[in-house]
């Protein structure tokens, strides 16, 4: 018969987790206890990982990574800050060379009881968590974990709801802010002169914890009774091994649970028929916005960065804060002088003192910052939240740390390229004609096709060429998760990427997803994966016979052949199929541009645009046949039918009319005639704006138009001033979108042309053939044409014209040959400019 068994002898430390009060207590509580063993909340799969603690390239703020083998999607983390409690008991062990180990239950059991959970949440019709989405490390003093990877959803819904043991505390002792009773009791304790016991807080935090328990129970969290039985088996075993003399160091909610009167045979009996999974276990790096609670990893805390700042500031911890915040407001050019650091240290000791605190806490140095150094306004003090209170630290973790074989590929790849993650947000400029850059663009291309979240391309500021790219860069922690699961698809990058790219292919059920996967294996430059990405496209394209879905897919199998021609790389076969696809939407397109409501024009308008890019750059491409230039003629004499078709919608009328117009295959006259045609009496409000839309909207330099063609300007005025009051309300919002798109000088030199009027040459007045726009002469001013001539010349670099009434010879008859053939190599840009 097994006896009731209490282990009297070990040392209960009960901490907050991420708590850096917590963690000078722990640290003091060691050194004066001197344990034989440490013993600490956490996966047991982790301890052999525990001596990479000691290594000097491991960096907090870090984390401890479980997935299953079976599906690295699912996976847990257990953060680990350089002021969390967890962290310093695993340094003090190891640099007093102590045994040290995690207690908590198997990630094996927690992974496998929270897959369970999810999937008998998806029969009942409530769906299940995301791999990784809150599977997060413990969160509160102590709490019943709710962020906890072993705690997991109560698979009960009608258990109660979780406790938050610090706001009941906090409740009790009349506060209504958990955190400010938290800094008040436990934060400044040490600043402020504290207990000279240390193991004084500990104790007061195991009574108060201990009267939650009898009252709260498990505190919602049904798991917890099973966790809490693993780790009393756990400590038994250590007691075992090495005598009374251990230390424990877990969430202070634990604390009663490990001191009660418990039997083996009950603790082995919750154990008993636990589902596992085999799990695999690494060290990665984490970030200190990872550990704010806003985050979505529940990690208990607000502010990593200021919790930091109290546990690395030994004295003075406000002032040394008031620096900080100095230093980074200067970087960003704002005004802070050293009066102001010591002014807004004296208001926050005020505030503290009129509050009733014993030291200044984050509230009251966030509002002395705002009164003092922001000047009242929020916009630098939203600054100085994100980069200090919460911060951007990415931890380090050593080479020698264990990682799947894709991870270390990516890992080698970075340094040679030097990529380097960062946990602040930054963009990429990347020029393809520099060998790094184009394999910098090759790798973060060929992570987006193994949906590894590292970079996405965005509009670059610099260029728009085919040789730029632009690229924002942020590397988080759950991108870990997303290698080790691209990691079933290969080992290294590259053939991960092309095994990954050819399931897609066979996978795909549209022929734009196709496509698409075809751009990205050429950017990505996948040539193994191509001919099953192409016999796939090749099937889509015969089978499918919609107009809308071949115009979704040009565009990008246009874009693919520009990016061969960048890139040297042969696309024949996909020139071939985008020509064919070019054809089929011409034949295609008018028949489907009738009947459609005012949703299905704007989307066919959409696609009118995408397929007239793709067709200009299909007729610049040697690769998309030799009747490439034929097609765009007829392109164009398409757009022609669609611009003068009544049946077709006025958005898609409106918009064939402007890029014939742009092309310069419409005059402007004809212009004129189809927008009067278009606004004439007899059409209805409602189409006559989308008309207008469809001309001047969206396009680039539809207000520009506006602005140099008057002509056009009039008879929109025209036909605005007459639209009847009842249906005026009817096409306003149409109008607004239309014109709140152009930029505010467009605007405003389109309200001041309306505003002059027919005596100021305003639109209505230039409606006729002759007039000269306002701000031009009636003829060319020659005086002022030569006064530019010589700045013209020094910017073209041609040599300076001879004074006049010099009669060029000798000498001056080469140059001047010299300088007729420079300004002949020019004149076509000139031209082009112009």
């Amino acid at each position: 018969m097994t006896r009731a068994e209490r282990p009297a002898g070990p040392l209960l430390l009960g901490v907050r987790h991420h708590g850096p009060g917590s963690a000078r207590a722990v640290r003091a509580a060691l050194d004066a206890a001197r344990p034989g063993a440490v013993l600490v909340e956490g996966p047991p799969e982790g301890d052999a990982l525990l001596p990479l603690a000691a290594d000097e390239g491991m960096r907090p703020p870090v984390a401890l990574l479980a997935h299953a083998v079976d599906d690295p999607g699912q996976a847990a983390f257990w953060p680990l800050a350089a002021f969390s409690p967890e962290w310093v008991a695993i340094r003090w062990a190891l640099e007093h060379d102590v045994p040290v180990r995690f207690i908590d239950l198997p990630a094996a059991h927690s992974l496998a009881m929270t897959r369970a959970e999810e999937q008998a949440a998806a029969v009942d019709g409530d769906g299940g968590g995301g791999a990784g989405e809150g599977t997060a490390a413990p969160a509160g003093a102590g709490a019943p974990d709710a962020g906890d990877p072993s705690a997991g959803p109560s698979a009960d819904p009608s258990a109660q709801a979780p406790v938050d043991p610090v706001a009941v505390l906090a409740g009790a002792a009349g506060y209504d802010d958990p955190e400010r009773w938290w800094e008040d009791v436990v934060e400044h304790r040490a600043q402020d002169g504290g207990p000279t016991d240390p193991l004084a807080p500990f104790a007061a935090l195991a009574e108060a914890m201990t009267v939650l328990r009898e009252v709260y129970g498990d505190g919602g969290h049904p798991r917890d009774t099973v966790r809490e039985a693993y780790m009393r088996i756990q400590l038994r075993k250590a007691v075992k091994e090495f005598g009374d003399g251990i230390a424990v160091v877990c969430g202070a909610w634990h604390v009663p649970a490990l001191g009660a009167v418990t039997t083996l045979t009950a603790d082995r009996a919750l154990l008993k028929g636990l589902p596992k999974v085999r799990t695999e276990m690494t060290w990665v790096p984490w970030t200190h916005r990872r550990l704010a609670r806003h985050s979505g990893y529940g990690a208990g805390i607000d502010s990593p960065g200021w919790y930091g700042h109290l546990f690395e500031a030994a004295d003075r911890p406000v002032e040394r804060w008031m620096t900080k915040v100095a230093g980074l407001l200067r970087d960003e050019d704002r005004f802070v002088s050293s009066a102001h650091v010591i002014e807004a240290v004296r208001l926050a000791g005020t505030l503290a003192a009129l509050r009733g605190r014993p030291l200044a806490g984050l509230s009251e140095t966030t509002d002395a910052i705002r009164a003092v150094m922001c000047e009242g306004s929020d916009v630098p003090l939203a600054l100085v939240r994100d980069r200090l209170v919460v911060g951007e630290t990415l931890g380090e973790v050593p080479d020698t740390a264990p990682a799947v074989p894709l991870q270390r590929d990516l890992a080698r790849r970075q340094r040679t390229l030097r990529l380097k993650p960062e946990a602040q947000e930054r963009e990429l400029e990347l020029d393809l004609r520099k060998d790094n850059d184009a394999a910098r663009s090759r790798l973060l291309h060929r992570l987006r096709v193994l949906s590894v979240g590292w970079g996405e391309p965005v509009a670059g500021r610099a260029s728009t060429g085919t040789f730029r790219e632009s690229w924002l860069l942020r590397w988080e922690p759950e991108v870990h998760v997303q290698v080790a699961e691209a990691g079933t698809w290969g080992t290294t990058v590259l053939s991960a990427a092309t095994a990954r790219a050819g399931a897609l292919a066979e996978a795909a059920t549209t022929l734009a997803e196709v496509t698409a996967l075809a751009e990205q294996c050429l950017l990505a430059e996948l040539p193994e994966a191509l001919p099953v990405v192409m016999r796939a496209l090749a099937d889509r394209a015969a089978l499918d016979s919609d107009v809308g879905h071949l115009a979704d897919a040009l565009p990008a199998l246009a874009r693919t052949l520009r990016y061969g021609d960048v890139r040297s790389t042969d696309t024949t076969a996909l020139g071939e199929v985008a020509a064919g696809l070019a054809e089929r939407i011409r034949v295609g397109l008018p028949p489907a541009c009738t009947g459609l409501d005012a949703d299905g024009a704007e989307e066919m308008r959409r696609r009118v645009d995408g397929v007239h890019t793709a067709i200009g750059l299909l007729s610049g491409t040697a690769r998309a046949g030799a009747d490439a230039d034929g097609l765009r003629e007829r392109w164009a004499a398409v757009l022609h039918g669609l611009a003068a078709r009544d049946t077709v919608a006025g958005v898609i009328r409106g918009r064939a009319a402007r890029l014939l117009l742009d092309e310069g295959r419409l005059g402007e006259d004809d212009a004129a005639r189809l927008m009067g045609l278009a606004l004439s009496p007899g059409t209805p409000p409602a189409d006559a704006a989308a008309w207008i839309e469809g001309f001047v909207g969206g396009a680039a330099g539809g207000g520009m138009l506006l602005v140099h063609d008057e002509r056009l300007l009039g008879l929109v005025d025209a036909w605005l001033a007459a639209v009847p009051a009842d249906t005026f309300v009817d096409v306003l919002p149409l109008l607004r979108r239309t014109f709140s798109a152009y930029e505010a000088g467009v605007r405003r030199t389109l309200g001041e042309l309306v505003r002059r009027g027919p005596a100021a040459g305003g639109p209505a007045a230039v409606t006729g053939g002759g007039a000269t726009a306002p701000g031009f002469g009636p003829v060319l001013d020659g005086a002022r044409a030569d006064a530019v001539e010589p700045v013209l010349r020094l910017l073209l670099g041609l040599p300076a014209a001879p004074p006049a009434g010099t009669t060029p010879g000798g000498a001056g008859t080469a140059e001047t040959a010299e300088s007729t053939e420079n300004a002949e190599h020019v004149e076509e840009p000139l031209g082009a400019t112009g």
